[in-house]
């Protein structure tokens, strides 16, 4: 059905595309889903339709024809989530191509996804997320293995890093100092606070790892020296997670969210935790960190003017 889709449509996408990876510094797995996204949509509406959609024919998109695809989506069995993504992707396409081409997107644009309860990775105790640190520098094959998997998980926990992120340090990061400089989502820089026993693990790995550091290549290697594999960091928090008896969400990603968790429940300041996880608005790290009605209240009675008298 694919094959249907028109020159102009693809050239359109392609453009897109292209401009998000520049503006918004998109990963390529983004790009390659939003492309996905929209060319099933495209497709769609070639089948919809019986005719190929160029350039004038998805100006013309109506309210109809996205409750239609939206019931396309739903005969698949897609899940509310998938359906969201789609259609945001779609969305976002559209603004840009409604820029370009100057017709009204409304109907994209006023369509509605199904409501969707978002989950959240549970937060480890703290006996729990260290004794996950413990059993994961215990599985290596080797000594510098157990040591480079002990430095990325204590990374995630101690400095509460993405996997993307710990795994994007080089060799031009070393030699550490009390700070990291972290690029994140949409390419944004942030600084974060390197524990003593982050780099005590990291150092510890350095010096093991048969791998010499090299400014232009992954700080963490494989077994035969290329960049280590995000899969493996989640293998190894899954067998170390089955030892314990640890829930199936004691994830890399849940050593992260205890991070910012444990900081909460310590008294943290909720804007502190947001720049240190690189979130970009306030709420999300409300969401993130299942902040209570109770905290959130005395922190704005601390915060607002109003609120002080």
């Amino acid at each position: 059905m694919s094959l249907e889709i028109s020159a102009a449509a693809r050239s359109a996408l392609a453009d897109w595309l292209a401009a998000t990876r520049a503006l918004k510094a998109a990963s390529e797995n983004t790009l390659k889903a939003y492309q996905t996204d929209v060319l099933d949509f495209i497709a769609f509406l070639t089948a919809h339709h019986a005719e190929p959609q160029g350039l004038k024919p998805l100006s013309r998109v109506s309210t109809l024809d996205m409750r239609s695809w939206l019931a396309h989506l739903r005969g698949q069995e897609l899940s509310p989530r998938s359906m969201a993504r789609k259609l945001s992707a779609v969305k976002s396409f559209y603004r840009w191509l409604a820029e370009k081409e100057g017709f009204e997107p409304t109907a994209v644009l006023s369509a509605r996804a199904p409501k969707f309860q978002k989950k959240l990775p549970r937060p480890l105790s703290e006996d729990a997320a260290k004794a996950m640190l413990d059993v994961v520098e215990m599985q290596g094959r080797e000594n510098w293995h157990g040591a480079r998997d002990m430095a990325v998980v204590t990374l995630l926990y101690g400095c509460g890093l993405r996997i993307s992120e710990a795994l994007g340090l080089t060799g031009a990061d070393l030699p550490l100092d009390e700070v990291l400089r972290i690029v994140g989502k949409g390419g944004k820089e942030r600084l974060v606070p390197l524990l003593p026993a982050a780099r005590v693990a990291v150092d510890a790995y350095v010096q093991l790892c048969p791998f010499e550091p090299e400014p232009d290549k992954a700080l963490f290697r494989g077994a035969r020296g290329g960049a280590l594999n995000p899969r493996h960091v989640q293998k190894v928090t899954e067998k170390a997670r089955m030892q314990l008896g640890l829930p199936a969400t004691a994830t890399p990603h849940a050593m992260r969210h205890s991070f910012a968790t444990h900081l909460l429940s310590a008294g943290g300041d909720l804007r502190a935790i947001q720049e240190l996880l690189g979130h970009a608005s306030l709420s999300t790290t409300q969401a993130y960190t299942s902040v209570d009605e109770v905290h959130l209240m005395k922190v704005y009675e601390a915060a607002h003017p109003k609120a002080r008298g």
